[in-house]
């Protein structure tokens, strides 16, 4: 079954207000996108800062409105869905575990905000919820009378993936999850999340810079740059034979234990500028492969062999 579906998704910020207000440019952040994630199906986003990896999870969460596009779970239309059917179908937890809470709040009225305002349960209900939900996270009862700011980043990484849970998403969206805590508190996170997602069914869209834990995680990967899909497929082919040149430019950059740093390409290379993005193929100032073609005509996404999907003119082997 197909848990969500994104059809030409889109986000303009309009930029320089004129005398009257009106906005004198704009910056696409989100370029026209489509893709689906089956039910249980972890989908891995990567790409370096500013790609629009968290424009996209604040625009499938209602966070943020498209400037075009439709989004569906479970085939229920979200266009002009209000927040609590978002509420219900989908779910954020933030980066950092700590200031996505709030701190005027004990735990306990933070987990019971979605049970009242999305479910209306009564005081009895709302403590038989909370206390199934902590017990899957592994937290003690006794933490609900205190203080975010009380917690370790490990424990209140667990009470924000407990206070998604508190909606009975279908759906979670785990925006660098992990990647504020310390390497052993990591491993025990992602063992947590691996778990619930068994446990009740969960799909889950994994969004990191780090791509060690994506493919660890992760059953496809997606790979944005400058706001674009390059590539799209099974994780372990994704990184084992990237078919986009950016692609491979990722899995060359990343940190190797045992491996001498090194830049695999000119250390003046960047994104384009977004106030003037370039023609055709934004990736070709970087990319050796880079033809005429590319810097005229911008590629489209398109299937490389049996599972993979690349935008390059001129694709890697496989």
């Amino acid at each position: 079954m197909t848990a969500l579906k994104v059809r030409d998704l889109s986000k303009t910020f309009p930029i320089g207000g004129g005398l009257l207000g009106r906005a004198r440019a704009g910056v696409r952040a989100v370029r026209p996108m489509s893709f689906e994630v089956q039910t249980g199906e972890t989908l891995g986003i990567v790409g370096e800062s500013g790609c629009g990896k968290s424009t996209l999870a604040r625009m499938l969460v209602g966070l943020l409105e498209p400037t075009t596009g439709r989004i569906e779970i479970e085939d229920r239309p979200l266009d002009n869905a209000d927040p609590a059917a978002f509420g219900k179908l989908i779910q954020y937890v933030f980066q950092d575990p700590v200031s996505s809470l709030n701190p005027r709040k004990t735990i306990k009225q933070i987990m019971e905000a979605p049970l009242k305002r999305l479910y209306g349960l009564d005081a009895e209900e709302r403590m038989g919820r909370i206390r199934e939900i902590f017990a899957s996270v592994n937290l003690r009862e006794e933490f609900l009378d205190r203080y975010p700011h009380e917690f370790s980043g490990g424990q209140a990484q667990r009470i924000g993936i407990a206070r998604a849970l508190a909606a009975a998403p279908r759906i979670i969206i785990l925006d660098e999850p992990v990647s504020a805590l310390d390497v052993s508190v990591q491993a025990q996170v992602l063992n947590l999340l691996a778990g619930l997602r068994e446990e009740f069914n969960l799909t889950y869209l994994f969004i990191s810079h780090d791509l060690a834990v994506v493919e660890a995680v992760s059953d496809r990967i997606m790979v944005l740059y400058f706001g674009s899909v390059v590539e799209i497929g099974p994780a372990e082919e994704v990184f084992k034979t990237p078919r986009h040149p950016y692609t491979k430019l990722l899995a060359d950059s990343a940190p190797v234990v045992g491996r001498a740093l090194s830049a695999p390409e000119q250390k003046d290379s960047e994104l384009p500028d977004p106030l003037n993005p370039p023609t055709g193929c934004a990736f070709a100032g970087r990319c050796p492969r880079a033809t005429e073609r590319c810097l005229t005509a911008e590629p489209e996404l398109k299937p490389l062999g049996e599972h993979q999907l690349a935008a390059c003119h001129h694709p890697l082997e496989g």
